[in-house]
């Protein structure tokens, strides 16, 4: 009973050691009008209030969770760094402060934010990039700001549109009359289209491409190429409603990529996308030599548009393929196929040099490898090493011919001396007369 109390005891005080270390840990970057645990930050302290997120170390922000900021008539503004390291966010509420402002790309980093909550701050815009980062399937929870009716906040009209059980929402116009937010059409104000001219187009390698973007909508949607990664020159000739975009000397690098043209005003984004499909003769980038792991297997990495077909030679030889040695592709992608030749339980006769050619309608490619999966039984014709004590008496025909008092002392060395005799360097059979 003692022992049992005892170790109820030590217990008992290591959690305590535990939650004061964890008060501890928080309590100096902390903020006095908020309490802070491990995954939960919760501000509803007016006094002294904040101006701002709390600012831990990097590692608690990081396993951040949920914040709830309430009370707070020291708050005006969400920059673009107030939530910078808080990457893990699931849940933020913020309401009943005196939220101005949003950033454009203040949740650029919380990719993870499945629920916001904004409800009774003092917001009468708020862009649509504010929320570009990470998938708005949750409800749009604005009551209680003062929106205005303008055109960039049209967005949150056509949000509430998708949205089946969307809440009632409104908004004030110039004249100072609250509307439904569903009766919202500002003028000159239209969501952006686009379309790219040609969308698929199939060229040879070092060939040239022109493709149009055209823009429409109001205010005038600014066009931009994403050419990010991109291995091909290119120009691009900006003009009011489409950018040309001219791609010289085609690599190929950049086959199957899609470039996409994006437009977008404050009212929204659209985007559309050229695909290349760039021709080019195939390219054996790798052969290894045999490795083993389950089986063996010569690695191979291979290139071309369209893809190539393979082939494999064995000293020369046209190898069939059969269930014990063939061609295995591990991994596909747009231009390269990785695999290698599987041979499985190989012997010497195996050994020698393999030669694979790749080949489509634009050229073709080949390497060679040697592989030495194992050494070769040793044989003597006139002093057979395999531990009998017979010799050859002569050969005729390719044929080797023992005497008839041929006694053969293991049959381990019968069965080594048959592997060599039927290898393919050694077409002799053997018979004893």
């Amino acid at each position: 009973m003692d022992s049992s109390a005892g170790e109820h005891g030590m217990a008992r005080s290591g959690l305590f050691l535990l939650l004061i270390g964890l008060m501890w840990r928080f309590g100096g970057a902390c903020p006095e009008s908020c309490t802070c645990s491990i995954s939960r930050i919760v501000c509803i302290d007016s006094e002294p209030g904040i101006e701002d997120f709390p600012v831990l170390t990097l590692d608690d922000m990081e396993n951040i969770t949920e914040i709830y900021i309430a009370n707070q008539n020291r708050l005006f503004d969400l920059s673009d760094s107030s939530l910078r390291h808080y990457i893990n966010l699931r849940n933020l509420t913020v309401t009943r402060t005196r939220l101005t402002s949003i950033a454009s790309d203040a949740f650029f980093n919380n990719t993870r934010l499945q629920y916001v909550n904004l409800r009774d701050n003092n917001l009468s815009t708020l862009s649509w990039r504010t929320f570009q980062n990470f998938n708005i399937t949750f409800p749009l929870l604005l009551s209680g700001n003062p929106l205005d009716c303008v055109c960039e906040n049209l967005w949150i009209k056509l949000k509430l549109q998708e949205e089946a059980d969307s809440p009632d929402l409104t908004c004030t116009d110039d004249r100072g009359v609250t509307r439904d937010f569903a009766t919202l059409t500002p003028p000159d104000c239209v969501v952006p289209t686009v379309e790219v001219t040609p969308q698929n187009v199939t060229e040879m390698e070092g060939g040239n491409v022109k493709a149009v973007c055209s823009a429409s909508g109001s205010p005038a949607p600014a066009i931009l190429w994403n050419l990010d990664m991109l291995s091909t020159h290119y120009e691009i000739d900006p003009l009011d409603t489409e950018s040309i975009l001219t791609l010289t000397g085609l690599s190929s690098d950049d086959n199957g990529r899609k470039i996409v043209c994006s437009v977008e005003n404050m009212v929204g984004q659209s985007e559309a996308t050229l695909e290349l499909n760039i021709l080019f003769p195939p390219a054996i980038l790798q052969l290894l030599p045999p490795e083993r792991n389950h089986h063996w297997c010569i690695p191979f990495t291979v290139t071309g548009n369209p893809k190539p077909e393979l082939r494999w030679y064995h000293n020369n030889t046209t190898l069939e393929e059969q269930d014990f040695i063939r061609t295995i592709i591990h991994e596909y992608t747009e231009n390269e196929d990785h695999g290698c030749l599987q041979l499985v339980n190989p012997t010497h006769i195996h050994n020698g040099k393999y030669r694979l050619v790749v080949k489509n309608e634009f050229g073709q490619d080949e390497k060679t490898v040697s592989a030495q999966f194992i050494d070769p039984p040793y044989f003597n014709t006139t002093e057979p090493e395999f531990g009998y004590s017979c010799k050859c008496n002569k050969i005729i025909k390719r044929t080797i011919k023992l005497s008839k008092k041929c006694i053969v002392s293991k049959l381990t060395a019968v069965l080594s001396f048959l592997l060599w005799a039927s290898s393919a360097s050694h077409t002799q059979t053997l018979v004893c007369v």
